[in-house]
């Protein structure tokens, strides 16, 4: 569902990786790694956020090099930095990714919404949002449209407890029929989604084994 195919990524004389190459089945895989080894921007690559030097991502058998639309279809991306829009609204991001996707803001998914407890902040806007606020609209949009992969980059920061107990729950049961590949140094996260654990360096050791 998910192959990283020869990805190639330096930053001027850094070389974050090169030749990564894996296939991830549907399930839950956590990046724990500490430091600055190439987490955020590996899920940027898979993403579409971050080009690569070399490579390329197949998502649900598209190409994201020679098909990007089809492969974002594919693929919910839960980032980092979830102000890219300060004046958006929670409720106009959950709609315009239902339209992108060519699916409908339903019951389903908004029930996720309410269980993260955001039923009365989605009409905020992102400014007026706490981190963890904003998170959670972007980890709603995740439920939407069936992704194949659903890429999330410390996706419990400023989570409340009653969120984050949630989001395990939702990534637990995601990862039955898709992919779940995030970065986190939340261990009691990676144990309660029952995540496997793996470092950027090691994916091509995997691949090569």
């Amino acid at each position: 569902m998910l192959r990283i195919d020869n990805l190639s990524k330096r930053y001027g004389d850094h070389l974050l990786f090169q030749g990564l190459t894996h296939t991830f089945p549907p399930g839950c895989v956590a990046l724990c790694e500490e430091g600055s080894t190439g987490k955020s921007s590996l899920l940027g690559i898979i993403a579409g956020v971050i080009a690569p030097d070399a490579g390329d991502v197949w998502i649900d058998g598209h190409s994201l090099i020679k098909t990007p639309l089809q492969a974002k279809a594919r693929m919910a991306y839960i980032p980092d930095n979830c102000l890219a829009i300060p004046k958006q609204t929670g409720r106009r991001l959950l709609e315009q990714v239902a339209l992108e996707k060519n699916t409908i803001l339903d019951d389903a998914v908004l029930d996720v919404a309410y269980k993260l407890g955001l039923e009365p902040h989605l009409d905020k806007r992102f400014e007026q949002m706490s981190t963890g606020t904003r998170r959670k609209v972007f980890l709603t949009a995740a439920a939407l449209g069936q992704p194949a992969a659903v890429i999330a980059d410390g996706p419990s920061d400023g989570l409340d407890a009653r969120a984050r107990a949630v989001l395990a729950a939702q990534f637990k049961t995601w990862s039955r029929d898709r992919v779940v590949l995030f970065a986190s140094h939340d261990a009691e996260l990676v144990q309660a989604c029952g995540a496997s654990t793996i470092n950027v360096a090691a994916l091509d050791a995997l691949h090569r084994s």
